[in-house]
């Protein structure tokens, strides 16, 4: 058993933070992502061109100037507002960035862009005679999209979603840059007082490649459940 100097706990709670920010950054890119591409395919100008541009922006920009931007650029907006507030209208309003929440935001944002994309193209993949034959059921649009839409769109889109999580899950360790204890600040602060940098960063590698590795297996499980009675070309 590796000896990490005492830091094993801190480690363990390290990942704890890793996996929930992960997860929830994972909840907020799926809910952005069925907006972005429901905006995208309704063929209202402003919803698309509202979508066109977040998923432009947040693409092409680099994920660590994002989070940067987000975390020191958002609380600098928000002390402006609040001194704003206080100078015109004597109201005392302050808020902190917290490293978590800005965290779990800016990657929700980030991947809520490429899961726009995931959704889109899978919504796409559709049948299109399924829609037509709901409308002639007299469903309507919302009942259609529940209920023949999402079901059919989701098992083209779960390979997607599968990629989108394991590069999410990586990203979680930019977080480190903006003071969120996860397991790779963690890490880092344990082996520089102990100069011992393999030491601890091959346990934190073991740990994401475990975590990828266990997400693999549960989207294959995942798709292999959604393709059930489905005819497999080739």
């Amino acid at each position: 058993m590796i000896d990490l100097k005492g830091y094993g706990p801190e480690l363990l709670d390290g990942a704890v933070v890793t996996l929930e920010l992960a997860l929830l950054s994972l909840v907020l890119a799926l809910a952005l992502g069925l907006i972005g591409a429901s905006a995208k395919l309704s063929g209202n100008r402003l919803a698309t061109g509202i979508a066109t541009t977040y998923t432009t922006l947040i693409r092409g920009v680099p994920d660590l100037v994002m989070m940067m931007l987000f975390y020191y650029g958002g609380q600098m907006v928000v002390n402006m507002i609040s001194d704003f507030l206080w100078a015109q209208y004597g109201i005392d309003f302050f808020f902190q960035f917290d490293p978590f929440l800005s965290g779990t935001i800016t990657i929700g944002l980030i991947y809520g862009a490429y899961m726009t994309e995931t959704f889109r193209g899978a919504f796409l993949a559709v049948d299109s005679g399924q829609i037509e034959a709901a409308r002639a059921y007299g469903f309507t649009r919302m009942h259609t999209f529940r209920r023949i839409m999402v079901p059919q769109m989701m098992r083209h889109a779960l390979p997607g979603i599968g990629n989108n999580w394991q590069v999410l899950l990586k990203t979680t360790a930019l977080v480190s840059i903006i003071g969120l204890t996860d397991m790779v600040r963690v890490a880092e602060e344990a082996a520089k007082a102990e100069r011992m940098p393999f030491h601890f960063f091959i346990p934190v590698a073991f740990v994401y490649l475990s975590l990828t590795a266990i997400s693999e297996l549960f989207i294959k499980w995942l798709d292999k459940r959604a393709n059930v009675g489905v005819v497999q070309e080739g």
